[in-house]
């Protein structure tokens, strides 16, 4: 039975956002999606836990921003809507909050726009986070950020998917120098130097599929902060709440040591 798409859209290429719904238990994904994504967990079978652990963990990050005084968020690449999405973790915390959703899918940007009913205060953008200049100078991005005032930028597990050749060192950077003093970046990236034969063997899985997956050492990770202030401890290898202040006690890491090591993770300050 041929899969219903979008216009645009090829069913038959996986994709990153997809694959994400595909492992926590969504239904908007295509069968090239779960076939990627069964051969992932053939060598993490953890990483449906994991998955979840990343939506909780960037719950608890949202809150801690919101805690600092931050009311901006720009969340880069951030998949198809789900459970405590960012604007839903923010409003609780600070009503007021407005928030910008970027994602390069087609399918992501419509079920997105489908399901923000607030202009006001939310918005989806269909628009690749590979253009910095595009994305800051969207009118929807412009019409709900002032980036005159500090704003989070969010770029959650999404540089992995683009190689060195894309320049993403360069691209964070623009993103880092249109901040005002105050902004934050969060990083959640896959690392290369924990598990290095797990990671590799993953990687290959993608490429194979036609995606580009590029894990990396944390020395590399640590430079997409460039000169920010990294809030302690810094460059976390793991998501456990002995690693990050500003964990839930009461909700501890699912995964074991070596999945949740695989992981790097950090937030850093404009000064």
């Amino acid at each position: 039975m041929t899969e219903q798409a979008p216009q645009g859209v090829d069913p038959h290429i996986p994709n990153a956002a997809r694959m994400y719904d595909y492992f926590l238990g969504g239904k908007d994904n295509f069968k090239a999606d779960r076939d990627l994504g069964d051969m992932v967990l053939s060598v993490m079978p953890e990483v449906r836990d994991g998955t979840r652990e990343n939506r909780a963990f960037i719950g608890r990050m949202v809150r801690y921003l919101c805690e600092q005084g931050v009311t901006q968020f720009l969340d880069l690449g951030s998949g198809l809507p789900t459970q405590e999405n960012v604007h839903e973790v923010a409003h609780r915390h600070a009503p007021e909050a407005r928030v910008v959703y970027v994602d390069n899918d087609p399918v992501v940007a419509a079920h997105g726009r489908a399901l923000l009913a607030d202009p006001n205060r939310v918005a989806m953008v269909h628009g690749d986070a590979r253009r910095p200049e595009e994305i800051l100078n969207d009118p929807e991005v412009r019409g709900l950020l002032d980036f005159s005032r500090p704003v989070a930028v969010l770029m959650m597990f999404i540089l992995h998917f683009m190689p060195d050749e894309e320049d993403p060192q360069g691209f964070v950077a623009a993103y880092r120098d249109a901040l005002a003093p105050g902004s934050y970046l969060a990083i959640s990236h896959m690392g290369n130097d924990v598990a290095t034969e797990r990671a590799e063997r993953i990687a290959a899985f993608y490429r194979q599929s036609g995606m580009p997956f590029t894990p990396r050492p944390g020395k590399e990770i640590a430079a997409f902060f460039g000169d920010f202030e990294l809030i302690p401890p810094g460059l976390a290898n793991g998501l456990a709440p002995a690693v990050w202040p500003f964990s839930d006690p009461d909700h501890p890491t699912i995964v074991d040591e070596e999945t949740a090591r695989m992981g790097y993770a950090g937030i850093a300050r404009k000064p």
